[in-house]
């Protein structure tokens, strides 16, 4: 005879909690990182918008009222280029662009209401993100829509 009985060299039946309580912080941890990325990225307002070749020469369509459009574009070297009706404008920096926008708003080409105003940003499909995404910011900062586009090909 013993002095520890029997029954408590026996193994009880016992649940090993601790992987899965690993797992669910894992999978919280998940859901946390793909909320805040989906709040990140669809916090931006930007519409791409489609240009057919069809669509090119009535580009002004864009409402009931009169919209004015201001095409800029971006090449692959990142250089920017205020395109109007007859040549392009090579812009130096996204400074130049600002001003471009201020000077002719003051000469009356431009309306004072910024809702009436269409940017369409022309983007080279091998240009790089960031004077892209520096481009988009500098013409929201100073309060107009900018809408990236893309002509079908």
């Amino acid at each position: 005879m013993s002095i520890i009985p029997e029954e408590e060299f026996q193994q009880k039946p016992s649940l090993n909690l601790a992987p899965m309580v690993d797992f669910l912080f894992l999978v919280v941890a998940v859901f946390a990182v793909l909320a805040v990325t989906r709040t990140a990225i669809s916090d931006f307002d930007i519409n791409l918008a489609a240009v057919s070749h069809e669509q090119k020469e009535d580009t002004k369509a864009f409402g009931k009222e009169q919209q004015y459009i201001v095409n800029l574009s971006i090449n692959e070297k990142g250089q920017y280029k205020w395109i109007s009706d007859t040549r392009e404008y090579v812009m130096d920096n996204l400074e130049t662009i600002q001003k471009e926008l201020i000077k002719q708003q003051e000469l009356g080409i431009l309306p004072n209401d910024k809702q009436n105003v269409k940017i369409l940003l022309h983007i080279d499909k091998n240009a790089h993100w960031e004077p892209i995404a520096q481009a988009i910011f500098a013409v929201k900062e100073m309060g107009y829509h900018i809408n990236p586009v893309y002509t079908q090909e």
